[in-house]
């Protein structure tokens, strides 16, 4: 059994995946991560709302293989924006890494996105908007309500303006951009936040395919459509 040695060179790269109800994703999702960065030292946080499924639990698990993953454990399901920025005091690392346990984002992209920071970028997000990237098994109306998504977001927030996919939840960034910025989201839309309240001095786009969920159930519901909605409200009045 092999078990990656993190103290053979300072810490590169924190990933933080919040999950609810994922055990059947992460297996794979570990095994795509650990393939995708060989070579560069990063820490998995694993930030679970306490998913009945025993996700937490697998995650644990399959530490006792990898020894680069950290599970939080949470009370209840208290939502992915929420997850993530709990995930981001926990990590050790100057770069941070946000995306989905679900396998809709590609973990071969990873090291792009890596390699763009490397080379001086603040922000990199995967963007579905970009030549090169698309979605999947949308229906028409869900790609419309998408598309109507961002164009309301780049109406209403100008600072998003300069990135084609604000509403992407697979992006990376130097902890700089974050670090002393009050972030609240309670909603799914991290990144929006961060284009309008953080220190985004370089950002890129780089173009993935969205593709449909294989296992498990989409964590999109009317809940969450009406905190993307508050928190377009909220951060358009502290412009």
């Amino acid at each position: 059994m092999y078990v990656r040695n993190l103290t053979d060179k300072p810490l590169e790269l924190s990933i933080v995946v919040p999950t609810y109800m994922e055990a059947e994703n992460i297996p794979e999702l570990v095994e795509g991560i650990e393939n995708a960065l060989k070579g560069v030292s990063f820490e998995l946080i694993i930030v679970d709302d306490n998913s009945p499924d025993g996700t937490a639990t697998l995650a644990e698990k399959l530490n006792g293989k990898y020894g680069n993953i950290k599970v939080l454990r949470r009370p209840g399901k208290l939502g992915l924006g929420s997850a993530v920025l709990e995930g981001f005091r926990e990590a050790k690392s100057d770069v941070l890494a946000v995306m989905d346990a679900d396998l809709q984002h590609p973990s071969e992209l990873l090291p792009q996105m890596y390699r763009k920071i490397s080379e001086g970028c603040s922000l990199v997000v995967a963007s579905r908007y970009v030549d090169g990237g698309g979605v999947e098994g949308w229906s028409l109306l869900r790609k419309i309500a998408s598309l109507g998504a961002v164009k309301l977001a780049h109406l209403l927030l100008p600072k998003t303006r300069s990135v084609r996919d604000p509403m992407s939840g697979f992006f990376m960034l130097r902890r700089s951009v974050v670090d002393g910025v009050g972030l609240s989201s309670r909603g799914f839309k991290v990144l929006l936040e961060i284009l309008v309240k953080g220190r985004c001095n370089s950002v890129v786009e780089v173009p993935y395919v969205f593709k449909p969920r294989r296992r498990g159930e989409s964590k999109l519901n009317l809940k969450e459509i009406l905190h993307y909605a508050f928190l377009l409200i909220k951060l358009r009045v502290k412009l």
